[in-house]
């Protein structure tokens, strides 16, 4: 089954990314690992790159930030929270669906474009609901996501903590930053 195959060679792939990295990661291996021959992954994708495009569109969509319930502003700390999570328990995935790209892949960039589309969306939902300042909720999207983007990275090199560097984890931060932003949205006069 074609849809079975080229879905096998990407759990593969994802599976190496996990345990190696980008670099663990062979069309020969993945081929061999997902049972098949060593020419099929060739069959599904043209190289490497592309290969490991599909694996980071299929993580961009299944950590979507499509949450509901709650308020936007509740379902935006609960998204964030979720995305913090994400970079901690999968770290090879996350850096590879936010590296670099020389490749161009349609089905990367869609998914990509939705994510990036449900974050600004939730951002204006709370800005609507004057959880966050008014303006633009694409940059102020940018500035929520940085946060939590980059704590997550100085947590999972060590330097933030809790009990430690930074007396915060990722979370408190996105919280903090999340708690200033509706102080302002909220503060007198700003409405």
């Amino acid at each position: 089954m074609v849809t079975g195959t080229r879905e096998a060679l990407i759990d593969a792939a994802a599976q190496l990314l996990d345990h190696g990295g980008a670099e663990a990661v062979t069309l020969r291996e993945v081929g061999r690992r997902a049972g098949v021959s060593h020419n099929a992954p060739y069959k599904h994708f043209r190289s490497k790159e592309a290969l490991l495009a599909s694996v980071a569109a299929r993580e961009l969509r299944e950590h979507s930030l499509g949450l509901s319930g709650g308020s936007p502003g509740a379902t935006l700390r609960a998204a964030m929270h979720d995305y913090v999570a994400w970079a901690l328990t999968s770290p090879a995935r996350f850096k590879l669906v936010f590296g670099a790209w020389s490749v161009e892949s349609p089905d990367l960039a869609a998914a990509a474009g939705s994510a990036h589309a449900v974050l600004v969306d939730l951002v204006a939902g709370a800005q609507r609901d004057g959880e966050l300042p008014a303006g633009d909720a694409v940059r102020l999207a940018s500035l929520v996501r940085a946060l939590a983007h980059g704590a997550a990275d100085l947590a999972a090199a060590g330097h933030l903590a809790a009990d430690g560097k930074g007396n915060a984890d990722p979370q408190h931060l996105v919280d903090d930053l999340l708690a200033y932003l509706r102080t302002v949205a909220q503060a007198p006069g700003t409405r």
